[in-house]
């Protein structure tokens, strides 16, 4: 399996009167989230699920991919990382599962992956951290293929 954590590009900051969910890309999230898809589009597997966060600047993250993608709500932005390693199916789903989400939950699935334990790592916005998960010598590794940013996309 191949889990491909995609941090939403740069939003609207939070204010009292705009809830969190409904916070857009700003002009420049957009082109990141363009820039970023680009590269994604080459490189993604053919056998693929899309899943996003019901956040407003997700669903505009994905949009930019051109593909279909499903609206999860264990992905929200309280999201822990057991939810979102879930909702992925993490390590048995077959194909590549790409997540639409919010720090710190990818930072923290991210640092279990790679580190064994929860650690707040920082995902850049617009950021992609690609896993993918294999057997050796009977036992389950995780490999980290590339992680991403829109400055190198």
């Amino acid at each position: 399996m191949e889990l491909i954590l995609w941090r939403h590009a740069e939003a609207e900051e939070g204010d009292a009167g705009l809830p969190d969910g409904k916070r857009r890309l700003t002009a420049r999230g957009e082109k990141q989230a363009k820039k970023v898809a680009l590269w994604l589009q080459r490189n993604l597997p053919r056998k693929r699920t899309v899943l996003v966060s019901p956040a407003e600047r997700t669903q505009q993250t994905a949009h930019a991919l051109e593909l279909p993608y499903e609206i999860e709500p264990r992905l929200g932005t309280g999201a822990s990382a057991g939810d979102l390693l879930k909702a992925a199916g993490w390590p048995d789903r077959s194909g590549a599962v790409l997540i639409v989400g919010h720090q710190p939950t990818l930072g923290r699935v991210a640092a279990l992956l790679l580190a064994g334990e929860e650690a707040d790592w920082a995902v850049k916005k617009g950021g992609v951290w690609w896993f993918a998960g294999r057997e050796r010598d009977g036992a389950t590794q995780t490999v980290l293929r590339a992680v991403i940013n829109p400055d190198f996309a």
